[in-house]
């Protein structure tokens, strides 16, 4: 005979809250699950060097031990930076006009919050941060944002710092840094490829220097045809740069250049000598290269030079400390396109033991296509290296795990 089973309201009741516990249990297990998933697989994963890039990073050649991935993405133009107190990055750009703040408030080198400080400028290429405030400088002008990181939402009205540089747009963009003496230091481009009109105004193909406040303005380097990144040496205070030399010399001529200012003053050569050993055609025959102040390091022809530092972090391998990266923007018009590389340039004091890759891979030689283009280069507080890219519109993060 069939026992028959007799159920209870309270033994029904007590039935559905278990299976409702387990249902809820399982669907809580199943998204924590997935979670797990993406975290340990993200996109792109390269071996070694994973990454959630929607770049290629894959296709980058570092050192054994280093490591890159995006600080940063969508940034469109992004070039010249700038650390703030509080750990905002500062970023200008030349054709966009705009100047953008970035904040990565949870501190896992990833960029949460974007900010567009200004979005009218006349190439806002330079970024620099002092005392709480940010300087940007807009071809003829210096604007400056005081107690900036306090006000990203809502930035102030600037303050119009100097409005009497040249007007030419023609390697009218600019790096700006403070140095190690509190001076603010603008460069001043040629006006041109080839010329010679410092008769018009002797700050054509300069560095300048002045104090916060626009005052006490004065030339530190002379004959420098367009430095977009420069930088002082950490154990001397003295100011290195790179420089772009002319075109229209054929593919491998000239060289461009990393410099040093030994003292105010100092000619580097342009128009008449570059690169410390090549006769201009045009102007050559109006002064000898031996009045001049050679390169330190003769780059790659055309690779367009543009950021400058130098490693003093703690992250990096000691063989590193000292030495000088360069972002090699690459080349616009030559047959073969060159440069699309971050380098390194040894030192034994002030003298250059090697030229050599530390990243590449930006641009397919086959091919003969780039995804990205270096401009300038960070160290930050961690010894982690920056690099900005306008052309890929991101900021990267190289870092070393041995």
């Amino acid at each position: 005979m069939m026992k028959t089973i007799r159920f209870t309201s309270k033994s029904i009741f007590i039935v559905l809250f278990s299976l409702l516990i387990v249902s809820c249990n399982g669907k809580k297990g199943e998204k924590n699950d997935t979670a797990s998933d993406e975290q340990s697989q993200p996109d792109n994963v390269d071996g070694d060097n994973p990454t959630s890039s929607k770049l290629p990073l894959d296709r980058l050649n570092l050192p054994e031990g280093f490591k890159i991935d995006t600080y940063a993405e969508g940034i469109e133009g992004a070039r010249s930076m700038a650390l703030g107190s509080d750990g905002t990055l500062f970023v200008g750009t030349r054709n966009e006009n705009k100047v953008y703040a970035l904040k990565d408030t949870d501190g896992d080198f990833k960029v949460d919050d974007v900010y567009t400080i200004a979005e009218d400028l006349e190439q806002p290429n330079g970024v620099a941060f002092k005392d709480g405030a940010l300087y940007v400088a807009a071809v003829s002008k210096l604007y400056k944002y005081s107690n900036i990181e306090g006000s990203l939402s809502s930035p102030p009205t600037p303050e119009l710092i100097y409005d009497d540089y040249p007007t030419e747009f023609h390697h009218g963009w600019k790096y700006i840094a403070f140095g190690p003496d509190d001076k603010l230091y603008v460069p001043v481009g040629a006006p041109c490829n080839i010329c010679d009109r410092t008769d018009e105004d002797e700050r054509f193909g300069t560095i300048t220097r002045m104090d916060a406040d626009g005052n006490n303005r004065e030339i530190v380097a002379h004959g420098v045809r367009n430095t977009v990144g420069f930088t002082w040496h950490p154990d001397t205070d003295e100011l290195w740069f790179t420089d772009n030399n002319r075109d229209m010399m054929g593919d491998d001529l000239p060289p461009g250049e990393l410099n040093r200012l030994a003292e105010v003053g100092q000619h580097f050569g342009y128009p008449f000598c570059h690169a410390g050993t090549i006769p201009d055609p045009e102007f050559g025959s109006q002064h000898p290269c031996s009045d001049f102040v050679p390169p330190v390091q003769p780059l790659g022809p055309h690779v367009a030079a543009l950021g400058v530092k130098f490693d003093t972090g703690n992250m990096f391998p000691s063989s590193y400390k000292g030495h000088a990266f360069l972002a090699e923007h690459g080349s616009w018009n030559r047959s073969k396109k060159i440069g699309y590389r971050i380098t390194l340039v040894k030192l034994n004091g002030n003298e250059a033991v090697s030229y050599e890759p530390f990243i590449d891979g930006w641009l397919d030689d086959e091919s003969q296509e780039a995804f990205g283009r270096p401009v300038d280069l960070l160290f930050m507080e961690d010894g982690s290296l920056l690099i900005s890219d306008d052309e890929g519109n991101a900021i990267y993060r190289v870092t070393y795990g041995g």
